[in-house]
């Protein structure tokens, strides 16, 4: 089992980097939001929602490199179960869960990177809390939990 918390400095920049050119790929190829979900990410703080697209996948983007694919299963930040996923404006979901819940949950992290500054910025704030305190109990995830509506 990976230990977040001891390699999260050495395993940074590369997950900084796959994210962002998932966030690029994600940008490129998806869909803006429509009228009620650009209504709902400004309901949740998201203040460009004009930039934000979303992924319809049939499964989630994962890592190709062997180091920061074992990082992201072993940890559990993308399991077999993920079926949401933010980087910068890319919300990725997977195909037939994007449930209101689910895209508030996943536009709040949007709002999350838009305080943060950038996607360097925003995931070494959320690997440290997911290090530190786990996914659940991460101040990020539960912030997201609690912006979450039907």
């Amino acid at each position: 089992m990976i230990d977040l918390a001891d390699i999260l400095p050495s395993a940074l920049p590369a997950a900084v980097a796959w994210a962002e050119a998932e966030a690029a790929r994600g940008i490129a190829q998806g869909a803006p939001l429509t009228p009620a979900q650009a209504d709902d990410a400004r309901a949740v703080g998201v203040a460009q929602p004009e930039r934000t697209r979303l992924v319809i996948v049939e499964r989630m983007p994962f890592p190709e490199t062997p180091t920061l694919a074992a990082i992201a299963r072993d940890t559990g930040l993308l399991s077999p179960g993920t079926i949401g996923l933010t980087l910068g404006h890319a919300v990725y979901v997977l195909r037939g869960q994007d449930t209101r819940r689910l895209l508030t949950h996943e536009f709040r992290h949007v709002h999350q990177y838009e305080a943060a500054g950038s996607i360097g910025a925003f995931l070494a704030r959320y690997l440290q809390e997911i290090a530190t305190v786990g996914y659940h109990d991460a101040p990020l995830e539960a912030d997201a939990r609690q912006h979450e509506f039907d």
